[in-house]
């Protein structure tokens, strides 16, 4: 099955994409620095091999957002403010340690950068809204472009059966307060989402496809092939566990997504929005033949056009 992108919106006209103009190419376009926020769970670690891909193959430097697993208990503070229990909760002062890691990482990556050129922050994970609250806090004068990276940019539907606001109202305010997206030349949001499973409800009868590559759990997910048409197939039970998290996400479970992130949550209106076909959520669990992330090399073939100047 390839990794192919499957649906691009809006669709700017072509010479308004980076590397669409006539003459122009990754070879000998200009690169940027770029700050990788880890997502949730995850440390700087994970994103190692992300940061040798994007420096090797393609000649752009990058740091990491200095993240242990650990650090993420510091959320835990929250549960001491009110509008946690109310469903309000506001990212500051909660994840004020977040920020400044991030800010301490846009401050190496301008270092590595031309006189006067910008960086480009890109997000994975809870990282991309994370990203949208840094440009929000510490101004967007220094960034270029945000690349997300299966990001739940929405905030869960209100009122469906079921659904609990894991975010405990972070995502309501980052949709509030937060710049909405755009696609400009001084400013690009590029949000990126992974079409890996569908996902399907407990105890229905919903025939899906799954599109996951490989085996899992002992037995081996139907595939999509470029060349045959796939039969239907009831829900197996990790679809069905799938769903019930993509459920919490965006309040519906017979949906396509990532694994972990739903592909409708991972786009915004304003932005460029792109879905790849097979793409995984995480570094952690990930394989680059049968379970490729978004940082895997050939995927990260998909995207790293954008990523220069």
């Amino acid at each position: 099955m390839g990794n192919g992108i499957v649906s691009v919106l809006p669709s700017p006209c072509p010479s308004s994409l980076p590397g669409a103009v006539a003459g122009t190419s990754i070879s000998t376009a200009t690169t940027r620095p770029a700050v990788i926020l880890p997502g949730l769970g995850n440390n700087t670690g994970d994103y190692h091999r992300l940061v040798s891909t994007l420096r090797e193959a393609h000649g752009i430097p990058s740091v990491v957002a200095k993240v242990s697993r650990v650090d993420w208990l510091r959320n835990a503070a929250g549960v001491l403010d009110r509008n946690y229990w109310k469903g309000t909760l506001r990212p500051r002062p909660v994840l004020d340690w977040y920020l400044e890691r991030v800010d301490q990482a846009v401050s190496e990556a301008k270092m590595l950068c031309r006189q006067g050129e910008r960086i480009s922050l890109i997000g994975h994970s809870a990282g991309g809204w994370l990203a949208r609250v840094y440009m929000q806090e510490f101004g967007t004068a220094n960034v270029a472009l945000l690349l997300t990276l299966g990001t739940p940019h929405l905030p869960p539907s209100k009122g469906s059966p079921g659904v609990f606001d894991q975010t405990r109202g972070l995502l309501d305010y980052v949709e509030k307060y937060c710049s909405p997206a755009l696609y400009t030349p001084e400013l690009r949001y590029v949000c990126i989402a992974g079409r890996y499973i569908q996902g399907a409800h407990f105890g229905g009868d919903d025939k899906i496809i799954s599109n996951e590559v490989g085996k899992l759990g002992g037995t081996f997910e139907l595939a999509m092939d470029s060349g045959n048409q796939p039969p239907l197939a009831g829900p197996t039970l990790r679809a069905r566990f799938i769903g019930q998290g993509y459920k919490q996400v965006c309040g519906r479970a017979e949906v396509w997504g990532d694994g972990v992130v739903p592909e409708i949550s991972a786009h915004l209106e304003g932005a460029l929005n792109i879905s790849l076909e097979g793409v995984y959520h995480s570094p952690v669990g990930s394989d680059d033949e049968s379970r490729p992330w978004y940082g895997s090399p050939a995927i990260v073939e998909k995207w790293v056009h954008h990523l220069l100047a």
